[in-house]
């Protein structure tokens, strides 16, 4: 029998099957957190970094990373033996985006992973969600060796962030710390009056390089 996280909230006034996602740039560490908190062997379709794909993939700040998702990553968690989250990784570069069409259906809410050392890696998915109307959240992967640490604030201003979208520090690696994200994503997600959501209006367009 898989085992239980008690220390999860029981949702209201959502099904007992909760599909959500986890987003966010290349590299960012989507597969990393769907391993860290899957009670079973989590489902990935990581492929071999090419050659042809050099230039394409930007492999600097991704700590020799020699794969990629090229469709989705699948992870379970049960609550309280009533309530199971799903939760599917999706793919981060450009040239995989028409799979998020796809994976958004049915999803309740999405975890958008950010690496401050490539801010701008995150702006398509923001803006994605914000504009389909899937609630999200903002979850800073905080990286080994980066050179900077961001507050919250500073990330949020960013990426030009509503008011209500709740921005967490995280590391992906750590189940603790996935649950924790997980957590806040959930109680987030119990705040809000699904009679009422709608798709944001498109945001103005950021400038290049415009980061903090």
């Amino acid at each position: 029998m898989p085992s239980t996280n008690s220390e999860l909230p029981v949702p209201s006034r959502l099904p007992g099957g909760l599909k959500l996602l986890i987003a966010g740039g290349f590299g960012v560490g989507k597969t990393t957190m769907v391993g860290a908190v899957s009670e079973i062997a989590p489902l990935t379709t990581e492929a071999t970094i090419t050659e042809a794909s050099r230039g394409v993939d930007d492999i600097a700040l991704t700590g020799g990373k020699t794969t990629t998702t090229v469709a989705l990553d699948f992870g379970r968690i049960s609550i309280a033996d009533e309530y199971v989250l799903f939760l599917f990784g999706m793919p981060g570069q450009e040239r995989f985006w028409f799979m998020w069409d796809q994976l958004c259906i049915g999803a309740l809410g999405v975890i958008v992973l950010v690496d401050t050392r490539r801010i701008e890696d995150s702006f398509d998915a923001v803006d994605y969600f914000e504009r389909s109307g899937i609630p999200f959240l903002v979850a800073v992967n905080e990286f080994e060796g980066a050179p900077f640490a961001y507050t919250g604030a500073e990330v949020r201003e960013a990426l030009q962030l509503r008011a209500e979208v709740p921005v967490v520090m995280c590391d992906a690696r750590s189940r603790t710390s996935a649950v924790n994200t997980l957590i806040a994503l959930v109680r987030h997600l119990q705040t809000l009056d699904y009679s009422t959501v709608r798709p944001a209006a498109p945001r103005p367009a950021v400038p290049e390089g415009s980061f903090i």
